[in-house]
């Protein structure tokens, strides 16, 4: 069920200037560049930027995301072991779904499906 990780998304508050700053630290263009949201493929793994930073606090500005074929049967299965929903299964943009939940011990477990990204 599981593929591996995928994606890490770092919450920003200021998309242009995350997109720029990470642009230099990387030294790649983003793959994926919408005023919602800026994805980098970098070695396989994606680091995503999101503007919405509401409900984050310094320390607490990211979701590891583990790659899924389905989300809703994951999210579904992992909602079953009675578990706390961090965040619904929602679509970000095209054909990408994410949604997460806490596990028992209060780390977020975030799912993504998105049949765009392609392991390099």
């Amino acid at each position: 069920m599981l593929q591996g990780l995928r994606t890490i998304v770092y919450y920003v508050g200021e998309l242009e200037a995350a997109k720029e700053w990470y642009k230099k630290v990387f030294e790649i263009e983003p793959y994926f560049d919408e005023a919602y949201y800026v994805g980098y493929n970098i070695g396989g793994c994606e680091l995503g930027l999101n503007p919405d930073d509401t409900g984050y606090s310094n320390g607490n500005h990211s979701i590891t995301y583990w790659g899924v074929e389905n989300i809703k049967s994951a999210f579904d299965r992992l909602a079953s072991m009675d578990v706390d929903i961090h965040e619904q299964p929602n679509n970000v943009g095209g054909d990408v779904w994410v949604g997460s939940i806490f596990d028992p011990f209060g780390n977020v477990i975030g799912l993504i499906e998105n049949p765009a990204f392609k392991l390099s």
